[in-house]
């Protein structure tokens, strides 16, 4: 396998490394009792996994490629308006 290849190979994956590293951010802030800040954290990765796999090709989106291009921006846009409405509506509880 040539290094060219090799570097091709790794840079398809750092979209979802990206969006990775964000839900990570998000997981930490939640363990931090900050849940709100890391839930919208984590809606803001899917969005960002939503845009990534808008504009990359298929070859360039990587992990990110689960079905049709409109249906994997569909669902990550889906979950993560889902997420950050849950986020910004729960009021009560021991942390609200």
């Amino acid at each position: 396998m040539s290094a060219k290849r090799s570097s091709e190979q790794l840079l398809a994956h750092l979209p979802f490394g990206m969006v990775l590293l964000i839900v990570a951010v998000g997981f930490l802030r939640i363990a931090q009792y900050h849940w709100r800040e890391g839930t919208v954290l984590i809606a803001a990765a899917l969005l960002v996994a939503a845009v990534l796999r808008a504009v990359l090709s298929p070859g360039q989106a990587g992990l990110l490629v689960i079905r049709g291009r409109a249906i994997d921006v569909l669902a990550y846009t889906a979950f993560s308006a889902l997420i950050l409405f849950a986020s910004l509506t729960i009021t009560k509880g021991p942390t609200g």
